[in-house]
């Protein structure tokens, strides 16, 4: 039991090494990049949420760095980051 379990994470940890290094990935590749099950990928690229591609109409590809941007949307700041802004709104209009 141990031993498999060991064996399952060589695996995992192997699939993100090599993973890693890959511009475009596929539905298994995003599926270690992101750990979102398949059939959550399945649902966003059906409704169009997520930036695929498929170019011979079956398989789905996706491009790293639009994955990137993708999962780093809407970012949420931090209160010293809004802090900071509000400190630079406030610096530039007294000039």
């Amino acid at each position: 039991m141990e031993n498999q379990l060991i064996l399952e994470k060589l695996d995992r940890l192997e699939k993100l090494i090599v993973g890693s290094s890959k511009e475009i990935l596929t539905v298994e590749d995003l599926i270690n990049y992101t750990g979102y099950k398949q059939s959550y990928i399945y649902k966003l690229v059906h409704k169009n949420v997520i930036p695929f591609s498929k170019p011979n109409g079956k398989t789905l590809f996706f491009e790293k760095s639009e994955i990137d941007t993708w999962l780093l949307q809407n970012k949420s700041q931090s209160i010293s980051q809004i802090e900071d802004k509000a400190q630079d709104y406030i610096n530039t209009r007294k000039k």
